[in-house]
């Protein structure tokens, strides 16, 4: 465990350096591939590769001491002056003008920073807690209709700083947009009308779909909670200006705006808007194949027909696998269908990996 923190930091000494190198190589020996024993030990092949070369540090770094180097003494006043009865209860940045009024410098605010957070002494301080933000609750989709995204994105229009509003909700299971409206304005009651008519059009029974969306207006506003309360629908809601917590809509987005279709031009009118998101919910929905669900349509795994045409590529490749096997060094595509899809997972905690495990791998 030791060698394998050490070799995290690239710490080492020459005796590590040349233990860590004969345990890659007895993992090696053993049928583990070299990428994942030094992946074990957190280190790049080349640099493994340059340890079994020679296990002696060949930087050359700066053998001067920089001229404006804090010395102990600048230092421990810095720590000190933060940690008086006069200060403590101050940021570097009120603390630094209030020593200059005083007519006295120490140092600038960020290296008053540098040597707290060094310290650890930048931290939270007075009687309140601080703001803990926690992550939204994770969500498994293992059919249609469990989970929606739903966000809110810009279209153009021809008049300058003006802008017409496009409403999508997708399934995360299936990636089918179920429902969209374009918009002059942005209000919580629009959202619920279509909401209304999703519920209704994929028959969605009370506390059956979860919709999840970040925090603005038209999805926190009093008439959207209300109608989500009264028809059963879950709410879910991302991290304050958290994109990455929504990360369905964002992409479903990016693809709507980059796809060849979008035009160059701004929209002409409303009505323009709504005629060109037709089109393109039709081809997304029907024609589109997902990366995300093994290149199938969205529509076709909403209705579960996936099974099928997954089931067809994957005797295709194993009859080409059969006629030519040459050409196959390993197994065929995997065309196993998407089983589950989750929203904002848990992040399994990083665990040192000793040497047992390590041959536990192999």
């Amino acid at each position: 465990m030791a060698l394998a923190e050490r070799g995290r930091g690239h710490l080492t000494s020459n005796e590590d350096r040349k233990s860590i190198v004969d345990l890659i190589a007895e993992a090696v020996r053993s049928g583990c591939r070299q990428a994942l024993a030094c992946e074990a030990f957190n280190l790049k092949e080349r640099t493994v590769q340059r340890w079994q070369l020679s296990p002696s540090d060949g930087r050359c770094g700066p053998t001067t001491t920089p001229r404006n180097k804090l010395t102990e003494v600048e230092r421990a006043l810095i720590i000190k002056t933060s940690v008086s009865q006069t200060c403590v209860n101050l940021s570097p940045h009120q603390i630094v003008p209030k020593l200059a009024d005083e007519g006295i410098y120490i140092a600038s605010e960020s290296t008053f920073y540098r040597v707290l957070n060094a310290e650890k002494l930048n931290q939270h301080r007075g009687h309140s807690k601080p703001r803990l933000i926690e992550k939204p609750k994770p969500f498994e989709a293992m059919k249609p209709n469990q989970i929606y995204s739903w966000d809110i994105t810009y279209l153009q229009s021809a008049v300058r700083g003006r802008f017409y509003y496009l409403y999508l909700f997708l399934d995360l299971f299936s990636r089918k947009i179920v429902g969209w409206s374009v918009h002059e304005t942005q209000e919580s009651e629009l959202s619920a009308i279509l909401l209304k008519e999703i519920c209704k059009k994929e028959k969605i029974k009370k506390y059956q779909v979860t919709v999840h969306s970040d925090n603005g207006g038209p999805m926190k506003g009093a008439t959207m909670l209300a109608t989500m309360q009264k028809l059963g629908v879950i709410p879910s809601f991302s991290r304050p200006s958290v994109s990455n917590d929504n990360p369905y809509s964002e992409s479903l987005f990016k693809t709507l705006k980059y796809c060849p279709k979008y035009p160059s031009n701004p929209f002409a009118d409303i009505e323009d808007a709504i005629i060109w998101v037709n089109k393109f919910v039709l081809w997304y929905n029907q024609e589109h194949l997902h990366s995300g669900i093994r290149f199938v349509t969205p529509n076709s795994k909403h209705c579960g027909d996936d099974l099928e045409i997954l089931k067809n590529r994957n005797e295709v490749y194993k009859l080409a696998k059969q006629k030519n096997p040459e050409r196959w060094s390993g197994k065929t595509r995997n065309w196993d269908p998407i089983l589950t899809v989750n929203l904002n997972p848990l992040k399994e905690k990083n665990k040192s990996i000793t040497t047992e495990k390590l041959q536990q791998a192999c």
